[in-house]
């Protein structure tokens, strides 16, 4: 079994989408980026509010 890095395995499921199901993969694909973005922006927002400023 290889090892893929995240990114790898989700081009894979993208682009087997597309191969699959036409013009769907598309959608597919921009539900993806969607939500990696959204995951990230919502860790990077609540992990914000951890900082403390010693003043």
């Amino acid at each position: 079994m290889e090892h893929h890095p995240a990114a790898a395995r989700l081009t894979e499921a993208a682009t087997s989408a597309v191969q699959q199901h036409g013009s769907s993969g598309n959608l597919l694909r921009i539900v993806l980026v969607v939500m990696i973005l959204g995951c990230a922006l919502t860790a990077w927002f609540l992990l914000s509010g951890y900082k403390r400023k010693d003043d």
